[in-house]
C-alpha cells in the first residue's frame, strides 16, 4: 500500500545551465549542465519522498532520455512505476543569465502517446490494491492523450475512494473539474484562463475560488501567487499567506514543491492550515536551489515557522 501516488503524463529530463548574457545569433558559452528528473508529478514525488512520505511516482517514459530519467529517480531513492512507450521522453532546458539572474525556460511538447500507452497509465492505477489515499495528477498532457484524460482518472479514483489533487491547466483542467476533485492548485494565470476573467484583485480571486468550492468542482482551492504568496479557500475557510523573502536561484519546480509538501502533510494527518503552511515553506525553499533541485527537508523545516496565515 502507498499513501500517495503521483501521475506525470508528460515527464521530462530537465537540463539546467547558465551563461553570462543571453543574446541572439551568437554562440552562448554555458556552464556544465546539470540534469534532474522532471515533470509535475515526478517533482511532487521527489519532494514528498524527501519529507518522509510513502509515495510512488507513476509515469510513461521511453528512449535514452526516459532511461536517464529512471536512473536519476533511483539515485534519489524515489519509488517509481514506469509505463514503457515507443517515443522518446522529452527534454526541457533552462538557462540562467548570470549577469541578471533571469531564468529562461524552454519546454518541448513531449512524445505522442498511443491509445494503448495512455490507457495503460489508467489501468496501472486501477490495478493498485489497495488504492492510494491520495492521487496527485500534475502537469500537461502530451500529444495523443485526450483532454478528458484527467476526468477519466478522477472518476476511477472516486470509485476507489482515493482523494485527487490536481495541478494542470487548459481544457484538461476544465474537464476534470466538471467531475470534481478534492484539491486543485491553479496559478493566477491558470485561474484567469479557467474563469475567463481578468481577476485583478484578491476579492475576485477569492470569489472565483469560493464559487468553485460551492459548485463541487473542488473541495479545496489553493491558488499560488508567486511573489504575492498564496491563497487557500475551502467551505467556510479563506486563508492568505504572504510570500517569504528568500534569495532566488530558480523558480522552476516551486509549484511542485508547494503541492508535494501539502500532500505530504495531509497524508500525515495534518489539518488544512498546517498543510498550507508547509506548502508555502516548501515552495519558498525550492527557490534556493538551481534548476529543478527543488526543496530540502532542512530548508522546509527552517522556513515553516516563518509562514503566517491571515483569514478573511
Amino acid at each position: 500500500m502507498t499513501d500517495i501516488l503521483t501521475l506525470t503524463m508528460n515527464p521530462a529530463l530537465d537540463v539546467a545551465t547558465s551563461t553570462d548574457t543571453v543574446t541572439g545569433t551568437h554562440k552562448l558559452r554555458c556552464s556544465a549542465p546539470r540534469r534532474f528528473p522532471g515533470g509535475g508529478g515526478i517533482n511532487v514525488a521527489r519532494v514528498a519522498q524527501r519529507l518522509g512520505a510513502d509515495c510512488i511516482a507513476l509515469y510513461p517514459a521511453g528512449g535514452a532520455p526516459g532511461q536517464h530519467l529512471r536512473q536519476l529517480l533511483e539515485q534519489e531513492q524515489v519509488r517509481s512505476s514506469c509505463i514503457e512507450i515507443g517515443e522518446e521522453t522529452r527534454e526541457s532546458f533552462s538557462v540562467t543569465e548570470s549577469s541578471s539572474g533571469r531564468e529562461f525556460r524552454f519546454v518541448l511538447p513531449g512524445p505522442t502517446l498511443t491509445p494503448q500507452e495512455w490507457q495503460a497509465c489508467l489501468d496501472r492505477f486501477a490495478a493498485l490494491d489497495p488504492p492510494p489515499r491520495y492521487l496527485v495528477a500534475s502537469g500537461s498532457l502530451p500529444p495523443g492523450v485526450p483532454t478528458d484524460f484527467y476526468a477519466r482518472l478522477v472518476r476511477l479514483a472516486r470509485v476507489r475512494g482515493t482523494q485527487v489533487v490536481l495541478d494542470t491547466s487548459g481544457p484538461a483542467l476544465a474537464e476534470a473539474l466538471n467531475v470534481g476533485v478534492y484539491l486543485v492548485k491553479p496559478s493566477l494565470r491558470e485561474l484567469r484562463e479557467f474563469s475567463a476573467r481578468p481577476l485583478t484583485d484578491e476579492a475576485q480571486w477569492r470569489d472565483v475560488a469560493q464559487r468553485m468550492v460551492a459548485s463541487g468542482q473542488a473541495q479545496v482551492v489553493v491558488l499560488s501567487l508567486g511573489e504575492q504568496g498564496a491563497l487557500l479557500v475551502a467551505a467556510g475557510i479563506s486563508w492568505r499567506a504572504s510570500a517569504l523573502r528568500v534569495p532566488v536561484l530558480s523558480a522552476t519546480g516551486a509549484g511542485d514543491s508547494f503541492v508535494g509538501a501539502i500532500v505530504w502533510a495531509l497524508s500525515h494527518q495534518a489539518g488544512l492550515a498546517e498543510a498550507f503552511r508547509y506548502g508555502v515553506a516548501a515552495g519558498s525553499a525550492s527557490l534556493l536551489s538551481a534548476g529543478t533541485g527543488l526543496c530540502s527537508q532542512a530548508d522546509v523545516a527552517r522556513l515553516y515557522p516563518e509562514v503566517r496565515l491571515t483569514s478573511e
